[in-house]
């Protein structure tokens, strides 16, 4: 018993140890992919000149410039069609993806259809094929339905990307829900629309949220599609971004400014559904 005792507190220090390594490996990890942001922040706020230093410049002096010329002072050319048109495209079709993902997760988890293993196979097939091998076919079949230059096109084509991987994530999120809940609202009466919406919903809502987050920040994201199958019109945020990078030269404080801009959206929401998102990614993880 003695020795027990003598031995414990060195598995506890052990055990400390080993949690301060992981805390502190965390730590820098974060730190890694966090000092690339705030450096092109940091730089955003300066003058072309000092961001074009080399070494940076880190006490060089605090401008809004770049965010001047980012919202047309100099050049005239507004940013917000473009964000809108991202903005409309990313929620129209994350709620489509939505729409579509939780009655097929409710089909394939709760209440399986037949050969349910191949239905998600297939759904995971039509992301083996690279975007680039997509783009002329999507782009013939847009010209011949008059779609090009259309917002509703990469609507339609973001539902598409987005919806396998929201099928299989909703899935395993649903598996999770106690079948015994659902039986119980069965006794009760509730029909399919009524249990979706009333059991479901509120039960894997920190799945539905971080589901919701993924696909929008894939939308948001997206540039291959919005580049070549859009102009004038329908161009989204990274498409705008790209207008930065001129046969003048690269203008770095500008296009830091424009990129923290556009990545505004997406911390937003992804700093508004924090605790949802971290619920939801772990929900299923541990069986």
């Amino acid at each position: 018993m003695p020795r027990a005792a003598h031995r414990l507190p060195a598995a506890v220090r052990r055990r400390r140890r080993h949690n301060a390594c992981l805390g502190l490996l965390a730590w820098l990890c974060g730190l890694f992919f966090f000092v690339p942001v705030a450096w092109m922040v940091l730089t955003s706020f300066h003058s072309e000149t000092d961001a074009a230093t080399n070494p940076p410049s880190l006490g060089a002096p605090l401008t809004l410039h770049g965010y001047r010329e980012f919202f047309g002072e100099g050049s005239g050319v507004s940013p917000w069609p473009p964000l809108i048109n991202s903005l409309t495209a990313s929620v129209v079709s994350t709620l489509l993806v939505l729409a579509l993902a939780v009655p097929a997760a409710y089909a394939l988890s709760i209440k399986p259809v037949r050969k349910w293993r191949d239905v998600l196979f297939f759904f995971l097939s039509t992301k083996m094929l690279p975007l680039v091998a997509a783009l002329l076919p999507i782009y013939l079949v847009a010209q011949a339905a008059g779609m090009l230059d259309n917002i509703w096109l990469l609507v339609i084509l973001y539902t598409s990307m987005n919806l396998p991987i929201a099928v299989w994530m909703m899935r395993s999120f649903l598996a999770e829900i106690p079948v015994e809940i659902l039986e119980a609202a069965a006794i009760d009466g509730a029909g399919l629309r009524t249990t979706l919406t009333r059991i479901v919903a509120p039960v894997a809502m920190p799945g539905i949220a971080a589901t919701a987050l993924i696909s929008f920040i894939f939308s948001w994201n997206e540039l291959l599609f919005a580049r070549v199958l859009t102009g004038v019109v329908a161009g989204t945020a990274p498409v705008f971004l790209t207008g930065f990078v001129t046969s003048q030269g690269l203008f770095l404080a500008k296009v830091c400014a424009a990129a923290t801009v556009i990545s505004l959206p997406v911390l937003i929401a992804g700093f508004a559904a924090q605790d949802k998102l971290v619920q939801g990614l772990s929900l299923g993880a541990v069986k």
